[in-house]
């Protein structure tokens, strides 16, 4: 039997790119594109997937939450995370919270169909420098990088801040009160060292982390 695959991103391009790269496999069975993640969560009741390749950055709802929401709803789910950012800035915690994989979107073709492959067999897929990292994270998990001190939510909020958002937009974003992300704000400032929204900025920049 083919290994059934779901793919969620919300750009056109991508999901056909994908859709080329896996026509020409034999054992993988793309059954179904999708672009935002209410309706990943839609597809994933409907059915049973061997597994989800997810884009990180999807409209209604943050990368983090909707992975939490369907490692909830859906534990034995294969999930491979693909996204433009880079691995330093969110691969541990993404696996971490439950992902069996990680992928740069210009990663190779032959990466993602081995990729697939192994998380629809209860593995996990780590590319080197995702391995790394872990390793990292795991013997000195925050020696170098305060951002990794932050709690997810935390870290949300953060970088929605350093990249220019407004406290009520980012309340908007994460179905939160303006009260609240004020607080996980002021948590993030105490742990990283910090006193200004400036120098939040000055941080992202410092530690080469993508907020776009």
């Amino acid at each position: 039997m083919p290994i059934e695959v779901l793919i969620a991103d919300d750009h056109a391009v991508v999901r056909r790119g994908i859709r080329e790269i896996l026509s020409d496999v034999p054992d993988i069975d793309l059954c179904g594109e999708v672009s935002s993640a209410e309706q990943v969560l839609a597809m994933v009741r409907e059915r049973r997937w061997d597994a989800l390749v997810l884009d990180l950055s999807m409209p209604g709802m943050s990368g983090l939450d909707l992975l939490y929401e369907l490692k909830r709803s859906h534990p034995e789910l294969p999930i491979l995370i693909l996204s433009v950012h880079d691995p330093e800035q969110y691969a541990v915690r993404l696996i971490k919270a439950g992902a069996s994989g990680y992928l740069n979107k210009e990663s190779a073709p032959e990466q993602l169909v081995a990729a697939i492959r192994k998380i629809a067999k209860g593995g996990r897929y780590l590319t080197a420098e995702t391995g790394e990292l872990l390793a990292d994270h795991l013997a000195e998990p925050h020696s170098e990088q305060p951002h990794l001190t932050l709690s997810d939510r935390e870290f949300q909020v953060m970088a929605a801040l350093a990249s220019g958002k407004r406290i009520k937009n980012i309340a908007t974003d994460l179905s939160l009160s303006p009260k609240t992300i004020s607080t996980y704000r002021r948590r993030a400032l105490e742990k990283l060292g910090l006193e200004t929204d400036a120098e939040l900025v000055q941080y992202a920049i410092r530690q080469g982390l993508d907020l776009s």
